[in-house]
């Protein structure tokens, strides 16, 4: 089985083995992401040591708290790719800490990044497997305008780059519905909940929540408790974020997402089943942000058993056309991003109803 090294250790004892450095929270706002997320990794791990490695090599895991402020964690990826202790990045955090290390990385290594993100960003050795939010958002904005006649907007993110960028796309998609916003705001961590009534106030049909993690459970779970009546959109919500809100009976939260875990898929089922296997019927719940490691770490194999290398100019040139299969079933990279279709996720109860699905 795959190793989890920690990142002390991994500069102190060579190995032979490939070494990966996995980029996910285990603190920080979005902290409950990293228990599905390392089990995922691993298991993409495992599954790649049973059949010989990464290029003859042995994988291991060394494990990054990609919860940290942006310029510690993009520190500590930088020290461990300069003492050549890991030979490529993976991760699912926030859209800061991953400017980050691109920058501190410099192409050095090739770096997998999972999660739904802003787009651009195309610096040599880096590989999108998220959504863009023309892809991820947009679809769901349609249906709610249309479906539904949302034509009061509210749009709520924490503020960093993500959000902001995303709700720039769907001002310009809602200004083309002829839908209104009548306010935004961008929030620190820890302050969501404190915006309620601003966000009450402004009489939206629907709101647009960018908020991630911890910020995103403790809004929704004010927002149940006041009683408020609005369509809900989030681009961050899983099924761990959906526990931690307590479910929702309003039929009016909803998440856009690439994977839920009740996905009928043969793909989906057969993921599940292997997880399950590997670590049991207790162990955290799948999810689209955990899932995504799994992702991430076979795309990396894929792209450096193409090339053959793991020099980034190689993989570059061979990137487009890499493909792998994952829950989600068939990825492939085309501009060295992922395009899959996305699934509008109705929260009834503690689970997801899958509303629609789109291309």
């Amino acid at each position: 089985m795959a190793a989890i090294v920690d990142p002390f250790e991994a500069r102190l004892l060579p190995t032979g083995a490939l070494r990966i450095a996995l980029v996910v929270p285990v603190s920080g706002v979005l902290g409950m992401v990293g228990p599905c997320a390392i089990n995922c990794a691993l298991l993409a791990a495992d599954e790649l040591n049973t059949v010989g490695g990464v290029l003859g090599r042995p994988v291991e895991l060394v494990l990054v708290d990609g919860g940290r402020a942006a310029r510690a964690v993009a520190a500590e990826v930088s020290g461990l790719v300069g003492a050549k202790a890991v030979h490529a990045v993976v991760g699912t955090h926030a859209s800061d800490v991953r400017l980050a290390v691109v920058r501190a990385i410099g192409g050095r290594v090739p770096f997998v990044y999972a999660p739904p993100y802003e787009g651009g960003g195309h610096a040599p050795g880096v590989y999108f497997l998220g959504e863009t939010p023309g892809r991820q958002l947009e679809p769901g904005i349609e249906w709610l305008v249309g479906a539904r006649g949302a034509r009061r907007w509210f749009l709520l993110g924490n503020d960093y780059v993500w959000p902001r960028l995303v709700h720039r796309s769907a001002r310009t998609r809602l200004r083309a519905r002829g839908a209104a916003v009548v306010g935004e705001r961008f929030v620190r961590y820890g302050e969501a909940a404190r915006w309620l009534d601003r966000v009450a106030d402004a009489r939206p049909d629907a709101i647009l929540l960018t908020l991630i993690g911890s910020d995103l459970v403790a809004f929704n779970r004010a927002y149940a408790a006041a009683g408020l009546g609005s369509a809900r959109l989030c681009g961050a919500l899983e099924e761990h974020g959906l526990l931690a809100i307590g479910g929702d009976g309003t039929g009016e939260l909803y998440a856009s997402m690439g994977y839920f875990r009740g996905l009928g898929t043969d793909a989906s089922v057969d993921f599940a089943e292997r997880y399950a296997g590997r670590f049991g019927p207790d162990a955290p719940m799948l999810n689209a942000h955990g899932q995504g490691c799994y992702e991430a770490v076979a795309m990396f194999a894929a792209l450096a058993g193409r090339a053959g290398t793991l020099a980034v100019p190689a993989v570059d040139a061979v990137a487009d056309g890499t493909t792998i299969t994952s829950a989600r079933g068939p990825l492939t990279l085309v501009n060295r991003q992922v395009r899959q279709r996305v699934h509008l996720g109705r929260a009834d109860g503690l689970d997801f109803f899958l509303q629609k699905s789109f291309h």
